[in-house]
């Protein structure tokens, strides 16, 4: 009977990464309707699942090679494909008028420009499939991770959609691309991005994650959901101006 429990009980992380995966794909269903509000919540509960499987794979000892398949699928979707679809349709709300609507009744140069931004998942899984074969991103991490990327692009669509006003200039198709440009690139980088993992909760060694946390913090009170599209590009440009600021500090050591 024990065994029989322990038995199920090691399903549980694949359980919670299975959930992830099937949020995310609502939340990809739900942006071609026309409802990327809602995409937006499935994306941020697809992102809580993704840190529970690991969090209950640590706890269980319930470590397998399907299992890190199974996360590396779910967050392929979740983060890359939900996020396209949304991008999608800021493009076709861009260019119709609404936020979904039948494809094949564009014009082709519409249409391809509808479908520019899934070009983010090709980037999504070449970010995943990197990470899992790189051994420098075991306590943090090289070029923006596919969930950072993922809840900036949701959160955003959210704000568009329930704000609207100025916010729907940045539906502009090219104003799209050039997101979806920036951070393809980003996914891919070199660039080291600070762990957001708490060891301790001392000041000395968290300076950069306390940093993050009250911009954090004021974000989510003004903005709500919509605060992550302030959050990640604060961390982005934060982990730069660190990246900057240490190799210059080598250079010097080194000069001198």
């Amino acid at each position: 009977m024990k065994n029989r429990i322990m038995s199920i009980v090691r399903h549980i992380p694949n359980a919670l990464t299975s959930g992830n995966l099937f949020l995310g794909t609502t939340g990809a269903y739900l942006a071609l309707v026309g409802r990327p509000d809602l995409t937006a919540w499935c994306v941020l509960a697809a992102a809580l699942l993704d840190f529970l499987d690991g969090f209950a794979a640590r706890m269980l000892h319930a470590y397998s090679d399907i299992g890190k398949d199974l996360d590396s699928l779910a967050d392929l979707v979740s983060f890359g494909v939900a996020p396209a679809a949304v991008l999608s349709a800021m493009v076709h709300f861009s260019l119709t008028g609404q936020w979904s609507g039948l494809f094949l009744t564009l014009e082709m140069t519409q249409q391809a420009l509808v479908l520019m931004p899934f070009l983010l998942v090709v980037f999504s899984a070449l970010r995943l499939a990197k990470f899992n074969n790189d051994e420098r991103q075991s306590e943090s991490f090289i070029g923006l991770t596919t969930t950072a990327t993922g809840m900036f692009t949701v959160s955003l669509a959210y704000l568009i959609f329930k704000e609207g006003g100025w916010w729907l200039q940045l539906t502009n198709p090219w104003a799209v691309l050039a997101m979806v440009a920036v951070f393809s690139a980003l996914l891919v980088s070199e660039i080291p991005m600070f762990s957001l993992k708490f060891k301790s909760f001392g000041w000395k060694g968290n300076e950069n994650r306390y940093v993050l946390l009250v911009v954090s913090l004021f974000a989510l009170v003004f903005l709500q959901v919509g605060a992550l599209a302030v959050i990640v590009p604060a961390y982005v440009l934060y982990s730069i101006v660190l990246a900057v600021s240490i190799r210059s500090k080598i250079s010097n050591k080194k000069a001198g």
